[in-house]
């Protein structure tokens, strides 16, 4: 039989949700509560946090500021990849879920807590990716889900809960979506755009100008790589976490970034959702641009066909995983010769590679000119071509 639980933290944002969890936690478990909030660039006012937790009866409240590590130790590697999943997404909601659970996780074991809690519901990914990061970190944590668990079955039975106990609750519209939002992304889902037929209002849209709206002049925009990793913006090194604040504006002010798709996931279901990755969008182009000139050829096919699995660990919660860290390390053994610089002209929604420079570069104009040239017999390329086309010879011949 468990253990009875004491204390437990709270994945806390001080909203209506996360404000009734906390008391449901105190009334269900008997148990004090520890509630924990993550600045990974949300953009949010996160100073009446602490107050709203005091008033809901939470015994301490931790702020992380996870920013930096945020894009260095979880963007960044994950940029390497090149990851995109199904096509188009590249990531953003899923990949501040380890980081979060990672903070929150510390957060327990400083405080001796025997388990943790979020608001993530029983159809989404997020309930996913935080408990598997959660047992990844420490087997034996406990996890409550309450919207697994209680028989509140909306907004509005969570309302009268809050209202029945005294739970101060700010009465705010109801937005006709959902809404998710961190240093790499924001995300869109719910309400009216489960109508996958529904266009996104204009109004709708955060971090991005509709391109229409964006300047009728081009920003071309130079980023420099080392190892994989952009470090410099325009000549200017920059943190990560800057960095990719930096791109976000260039790119918001210029359209760049949006992407409205249905995608599927991991519990089952398909999911429309609506998102604005700005900086990420100009981060994957010029990374593909330096690699282009630096990386084998060989060595990309191979990363490169490992791209969706490497996605799919990423989007499922598998962040923490074996597979997932054998996969990172021969993602960062092929980065090795990946320095250099691209430029990126942005210009009404897109963003177009228009030049890429390395000291490592591989291309050698010599080799390629269409020109006269002495380093390379043409006539050479007649027993290549008839080599790779004898097995295709032999089939035919034995079709006749």
């Amino acid at each position: 039989m468990d253990k009875p639980i004491k204390k437990v933290v709270l994945a806390y944002s001080g909203g209506l949700d996360t404000s009734v969890i906390l008391a449901w936690l105190r009334e269900t478990y008997d148990a004090e509560v520890v509630a924990f909030c993550a600045d990974v660039g949300q953009a949010e006012e996160l100073d009446e946090v602490p107050g709203k937790a005091e008033q809901s009866g939470a015994v301490d409240c931790v702020i992380a500021d996870l920013r930096e590590e945020f894009v260095r130790e979880f963007c960044f590697p994950m940029l390497r990849a090149n990851a995109i999943y199904e096509g188009e997404y590249l990531l953003g909601t899923s990949i501040a879920r380890p980081v979060i659970a990672k903070a929150m996780m510390d957060t327990a074991s400083e405080h001796g807590a025997d388990a943790i809690s979020h608001g993530a519901t029983g159809k989404g990914n997020d309930q996913v990716r935080f408990e598997l990061a959660a047992m990844a970190i420490d087997p034996r944590i406990r996890v409550i889900a309450p919207w697994r668990e209680w028989d509140l079955k909306s907004r509005t039975d969570c309302i009268a809960y809050a209202e029945k106990r005294g739970i101060p609750i700010g009465v705010t519209k109801e937005k006709p979506y959902s809404m998710d939002r961190n240093l790499f992304h924001i995300s869109y889902e719910g309400g009216v755009l489960e109508d996958p037929w529904n266009e996104p209002k204009d109004d709708m849209f955060l971090l991005t100008r509709d391109p229409k709206d964006a300047p009728d002049e081009p920003r071309y925009v130079t980023v420099k790589y080392e190892r994989g990793n952009p470090v410099a913006v325009d000549g200017e090194v920059l943190s990560p976490a800057t960095l990719l604040e930096r791109l976000n504006e260039l790119g918001g002010e210029h359209g760049i970034g949006r992407v409205d798709i249905v995608e599927n996931r991991f519990v089952g279901m398909k999911s429309r959702g609506v998102y604005e990755t700005p900086g990420g969008t100009i981060l994957q182009k010029a990374h593909r641009a330096v690699e282009s000139i630096t990386m084998d050829r060989e060595v990309m096919r191979i990363r490169d066909s490992l791209i969706p699995e490497y996605a799919q660990m990423v989007y499922r919660g598998f962040w923490f995983a074996p597979e997932r860290l054998a996969l990172q390390a021969l993602v960062d053994d092929s980065q090795k010769t990946v320095s250099g610089e691209a430029r990126i002209k942005l210009y009404k929604g897109g963003a177009y590679v228009v030049g890429r420079r390395s000291d490592n570069s591989l291309y050698d104009e010599a080799f390629a000119t269409f020109e006269e040239d002495e380093v390379y017999d043409q006539s050479d390329a007649t027993g290549f071509i008839r080599l790779n086309a004898l097995r295709l010879r032999i089939r035919a011949l034995r079709g006749e």
